[in-house]
């Protein structure tokens, strides 16, 4: 139950940090949780795959979001709002993908 909950609490936290709303000071706490929640999760080899996946999606939002922000004209405050968001999306990635780097590593170490 315990993994169950950690996993949803991922993907709503994920969900947070790509809304284009979020103020400095919130987008950091909620990293903070994500980031606990993610060390609790990370110690159960099992958890790869979710991970894997939630990169794999990562990696298409990146693109959308840059394809996005390659749509509005230069010099716009649209424009350098959708820097900022192409930024934290680009952040949320790379803990995504340091996680399954992380979880990798564990499991080559252990020879699983």
């Amino acid at each position: 139950m315990h993994h169950y909950i950690a996993r949803a609490n991922v993907d709503h936290y994920i969900a947070l940090l790509t809304g284009a709303d979020l103020m400095p000071d919130r987008r950091s706490a909620i990293t903070k949780m994500l980031i606990t929640e993610v060390d609790e999760l990370e110690h159960d080899l099992e958890q790869l795959e979710f991970f894997e996946n939630r990169a794999a999606a990562g990696r298409k939002r990146v693109e959308h979001v840059a394809h996005q922000r390659d749509g509005l004209a230069f010099g716009t405050l649209e424009r350098r709002h959708g820097e900022e968001l192409l930024v934290n999306v680009e952040n949320l990635q790379t803990l995504l993908e340091d996680t399954c780097h992380r979880l990798r590593r564990k499991i080559h170490s252990r020879g699983v």
